[in-house]
């Protein structure tokens, strides 16, 4: 059996290299932008995982991607409203900083 002729096989390759590339910004980056666009990354890897397996197995993977894009929607919208917060308020715009905003 060759994995490279099923398209299953590359939608997969896709999404993990999504969520490698995703997992190295994360634990790399010390900007909160770019952890917020890490995190997006391996939201995308997940999804593109379910659209993958919603070709093999019917209609409920494509709904739950869609429902993990909305998700993944409110999550950036509430991410970067506290990253513009804290840039104007504090002038952090390192995780490192937060260290500093203890009680």
């Amino acid at each position: 059996m060759k994995f490279t002729h099923e398209p299953m096989f590359w939608f997969l390759l896709v999404a993990v290299s999504l969520l490698a590339i995703g997992i190295y910004g994360l634990l790399s980056r010390k900007s909160l932008l770019k952890m917020i666009i890490s995190i997006e990354i391996i939201v995308n890897g997940a999804n593109v995982g379910l659209a993958a397996f919603a070709t093999q197995h019917g209609a409920d993977g494509i709904i739950l991607a869609f429902f993990a894009i909305a998700l993944a929607a409110l999550e950036v919208a509430v991410g970067l409203t506290l990253l513009i917060i804290l840039a104007r308020k504090y002038g952090i715009t390192f995780h490192e900083k937060l260290n500093n905003l203890r009680w």
